[in-house]
């Protein structure tokens, strides 16, 4: 049997789920009930027939040995990626080797797999020899050299406007800002977007949601204010900073860079996968680590708004490719560069640490990047237990606790982490920041598969 061909887990494959819609739903089509004419094949391609509301059943396919995440096809009218059949079927194929056994695909399924292969031969040959012969970014580059001045002025002008409404805001008192209201914030952050200044009108927003958000929000708007002034002031003197943090700066205002740091090749352990989403955009958020590196990194994926991001990569599985850094001290986001090999199963963790030295990464973490709402790590040997009306993550071997932050608390994930625990320590990765620990993915003592709490 081919690597392609080793079955994943159910917990691969629901967190590959866009939504906890899409996992409600796929988890009740994981049985045979619905499905004729499954199949898979050793290259890593699965297929199946379900019944739905009409006559004719839905015709799903899986691609599960692509090399930058499964590729799904589905019949239905489904716009999330994957729907609720593609992941129905690969549950049925995780689970029952007898109702998805190996055979020869059907022509609607070949015809599928063989376009996107040939497809993916094209891209390769045209990226090999398309380089050097684009005009795209190199063309005219003092050009370029004018848009980004007159666009660095603007976004100056912004930063020096943005100055003047908190000095307003502090000058007036924060109790005033219940009165304003969220107008006047989304009022700045459009100013901010006309600045061309993403990064300044996403913090405005937030400000503006802040007041009247619950006991302390003075204090949080408080902190957000010192902030956002924080970040203005760096980047009017972005000249005087060094260069790595001045790097973070633009980046922390909306500039775009390439990920121009040299390719790293390793076999990336998928940690985490999630997403998060507002009127605008779905974010992806795939955390990986280079099992002979020894480095986190961080995969940002995009879908316009109701639309999940292609990225999808199961996690506890190990991917080989290489990946390029994004400019910025202390950044661990980085591009996904040329695949080697579809993901496969592993039996390697991250190495673990104290919930004291966690709290202490965090720490050294801000004096590279300030405005860090938290880091990545693995704690080793922590035990889930309640306090008060909230949990914290105990260290087995110190006496100390990384409190849940409030989001980590109101999901199911954190109900999976405690019957995996069962009042013994685990490993967990997550974030760790100012509003606490959010486990993201569980390891039990001892043998066993990641078990996603995404």
């Amino acid at each position: 049997m081919t690597q392609q061909g080793v079955r994943w887990t159910a917990d691969q494959v629901l967190a590959l789920a866009p939504d906890a819609a899409s996992r409600k739903a796929g988890s009740k089509l994981g049985a045979a009930g619905p499905w004729s004419g499954t199949g898979c094949t050793d290259e890593g391609t699965v297929w199946g027939l379900c019944k739905g509301s009409g006559s004719t059943p839905y015709r799903t396919a899986v691609d599960v040995a692509d090399v930058s995440g499964p590729a799904y096809t589905c019949s239905c009218p489904s716009r999330k990626f994957p729907c609720k059949h593609a992941l129905g079927l690969l549950l049925l194929w995780a689970g029952d080797v007898s109702a998805v056994p190996r055979a020869e695909a059907p022509d609607w399924a070949e015809r599928w797999i063989a376009g996107r292969r040939e497809r993916a031969k094209e891209k390769d040959a045209g990226g090999a020899g398309g380089s050097s012969g684009s005009a795209g970014g190199t063309a005219d580059p003092e050009a370029a050299r004018r848009r980004a001045e007159r666009r660095a002025e603007r976004i100056t002008a912004g930063a020096t406007e943005l100055e003047q409404r908190l000095a307003d805001l502090l000058r007036d008192g924060l109790a005033g800002a219940e009165q304003t209201g969220y107008a006047l914030w989304e009022e700045t952050a459009a100013r901010m977007v006309d600045a061309q200044a993403p990064g300044l009108a996403s913090r405005a927003r937030e400000l503006g949601a802040l007041p009247s958000s619950g006991p302390g929000w003075p204090v949080r708007l408080l902190e957000e204010c010192a902030l956002l002034h924080l970040l203005d002031q760096a980047w009017l003197r972005r000249e005087r900073l060094p260069d790595a943090l001045a790097a973070t700066v633009r980046s922390r205002v909306g500039l775009p860079a390439p990920a121009d740091g040299p390719p790293v090749r390793d076999r990336w352990l998928v940690l985490a996968q999630y997403d998060t989403a507002d009127a605008r955009l779905t974010t992806r958020r795939v955390w990986l680590y280079g099992t002979e590196s020894d480095r986190t990194a961080l995969l940002l994926s995009y879908g316009a708004a109701g639309r999940a991001p292609e990225l999808a990569l199961p996690v506890g599985l190990t991917l080989e490719a290489e990946v390029s850094s994004y400019p910025g001290a202390g950044q661990r986001r980085v591009a996904l560069g040329k695949q080697f090999a579809p993901p496969a199963r592993t039996e390697a963790r991250p190495p673990g640490v104290t919930a004291s030295r966690a709290a202490a990464r965090y720490g050294e973490a801000l004096g590279d990047d300030p405005w860090l709402e938290s880091v990545p790590v693995t704690l080793d040997r922590v035990v889930p237990v309640p306090d008060g009306d909230s949990w914290q993550l105990a260290d087995a071997d110190e006496d100390t606790a990384l409190p849940l932050t409030p989001a980590a608390r109101n999901r199911p994930g954190l109900w999976r982490l405690v019957s995996l625990a069962g009042g013994r320590p685990v490993t967990v990765f997550g974030e760790c920041g100012h509003r606490g620990f959010t486990p993201l993915t569980a390891w039990p003592d001892g043998p066993g598969p990641a078990v996603s709490l995404c």
